[in-house]
């Protein structure tokens, strides 16, 4: 799949009302604490991130749900997908594996109806769905070089 295909598929996802992005916005701090929680009783989580990785993933959770909250708020396919490559690259290179990206947003499809109503968590789930059935493909682009910014 190319960075273009993936584009098209984000730009298809389903729009996100006002309230849900706002309830989102006031929850992920609370979202991104449970992510944690719930990958730190892992018993593989450090072969999933890394040895001495746990401060870093636990930042990486709140910058997510920073991330989100703010796309939310104005939906930007080209900005999701840059996003995530981005942080493929960065995250990689301080030894997270790629097995650590779908075990991370699935924590967060399973916490998002236990934190968020049934109508926020139904609007806001396809694009958890997008980036985790999409991760073997940002994973492969990812190992592309970036592109350079002039």
């Amino acid at each position: 799949m190319t960075k273009q295909h993936l584009l098209s598929q984000a730009a298809a996802l389903p729009a996100i009302s006002t309230e849900a992005a706002r309830e989102y916005g006031a929850c992920h701090p609370l979202l991104a604490e449970e992510v944690t929680r719930c990958l730190l009783q892992r018993d593989d989580l450090e072969r999933l991130i890394g040895p001495g990785n746990w401060e870093m993933m636990a930042d990486n959770h709140r910058n997510h749900g920073r991330f989100i909250a703010s796309l939310l708020q104005g939906f930007n396919p080209e900005v999701l997908v840059e996003t995530i490559l981005w942080v493929f690259r960065a995250y990689r290179s301080h030894g997270f594996q790629l097995t650590y990206w779908p075990a991370q947003l699935d924590a967060w499809l399973r916490l998002l109806p236990q934190h968020l109503s049934e109508k926020t968590a139904r609007e806001v789930a396809p694009l958890y769905r997008f980036m985790l059935l999409n991760q073997p493909f940002f994973a492969t682009l990812s190992e592309q070089p970036a592109p350079l910014n002039n």
